[in-house]
C-alpha cells in the first residue's frame, strides 16, 4: 500500500482508487442513478448476535442500544486488532467486516478466520456470535440515490458468508458453530497453523468437512470451528448492559422522555 497507509474506511479506498465502472443509468422511470465502483478479492467475515431477538425482547429501546454497542465495540476490536480489514456496515445486531490484499492483508481468508478465530475465543460477555466467512470477487462501489449514498461491497462472496453465519450445528442440542466457510475457502489449512497457542484456555474443534444446503447456493461442503466451551463470564452482555446503563444515569447523561 505504501507509507504505511491503511485505509480505515470503504470510502477512504473507493476515493483513492481508479474506478472499474464509472457510470449513470435510467432507472426506468426517468431517475437515473450512479453505477461506480473498484472491484476486488475479498474475505467477508459476518457475525451477529446469537438468539438476539429472544435476549433483547425485555429491554427498553436505551438498554438495546447499550447492548448492541457493546457487542459491536467488542466484536470490532477483536476483527482489527492488528489486521489490515475494514468494517462495511452495522446492522441491527450484524457487522460485516471486510480483508482484502487491497486493503493490505497478505492472505484475506487467513486474516478473517483468525478475527473469527478471536471473537470466539475471547467472548467476555458471553455474545456467542455465529460468524460465516466467505472468499470471492467483489465490488467496492455507492449505493443509494442523490437524496442519500452509502458505500458497500457487492457480490455472491456476502450473501454466502451470511448463510454460513445461519447454518445451523449438527449437535443435538441445536444452535450454530462459532464459524462456518466453504471448504474450498479453507482449502489444506493446517488448524494448528490457523489457530496459534493463545493465553487464553479455549478449546477450539475443526470439524470434518460437510455438505449443507445454503438457500440461493445448493449443497456447499463447509468447514466449521466449534467452541463447546460453556463460557462464565463475570458480567453476562445482559448484565453488562445493565450496568452500563446504571453508570449513565449516574454521571447524569440518560434523559428519558
Amino acid at each position: 500500500m505504501g507509507l504505511g497507509q491503511r485505509f480505515h474506511s470503504l470510502e477512504d479506498f473507493l476515493a483513492s482508487h481508479a474506478s472499474n465502472v464509472d457510470a449513470a443509468i435510467d432507472c426506468g422511470d426517468g431517475s437515473s442513478v450512479p453505477i461506480k465502483g473498484t472491484e476486488i478479492e475479498a474475505a467477508i467475515l459476518f457475525a451477529d448476535i446469537s438468539r438476539f431477538s429472544t435476549r433483547t425482547i425485555g429491554m427498553s429501546p436505551v438498554e438495546t442500544l447499550v447492548f448492541v454497542q457493546i457487542f459491536f465495540g467488542w466484536v470490532t476490536s477483536q476483527a482489527l486488532k492488528g489486521r489490515p480489514g475494514i468494517v462495511d456496515k452495522y446492522i441491527g445486531d450484524e457487522v460485516m467486516v471486510i480483508f482484502s490484499k487491497d486493503f493490505g492483508s497478505e492472505d484475506p481468508v487467513l486474516d478473517a478466520i483468525q478475527a473469527a478465530i478471536d471473537m470466539s475465543r475471547n467472548d467476555p460477555h458471553a455474545y456467542r456470535p455465529h460468524i460465516g466467512i466467505a472468499f470471492g470477487r467483489t465490488i467496492v462501489g455507492y449505493a443509494g440515490t442523490p437524496l442519500r449514498y452509502n458505500v458497500s461491497v457487492f457480490g455472491s462472496a456476502v450473501a454466502l458468508a451470511a448463510r454460513c453465519a445461519g447454518i445451523k450445528s449438527e449437535n443435538p442440542d441445536g444452535g450454530s458453530p462459532a464459524i462456518a466457510l466453504p471448504s474450498a475457502d479453507w482449502g489444506d489449512r493446517s488448524f494448528d497453523d490457523v489457530n496459534p497457542p493463545s493465553e487464553i484456555p479455549t478449546v477450539l474443534e475443526l470439524h470434518p468437512a460437510r455438505t449443507v444446503p445454503l438457500k440461493g447456493f445448493g449443497d456447499i461442503p463447509v468447514r466449521e470451528i466449534y467452541n463447546p466451551a460453556a463460557w462464565k463470564p463475570d458480567l453476562t452482555a445482559e448484565e453488562r448492559t445493565t450496568f452500563a446503563l446504571d453508570e449513565i444515569r449516574a454521571n447524569n447523561r440518560y434523559w428519558p422522555r
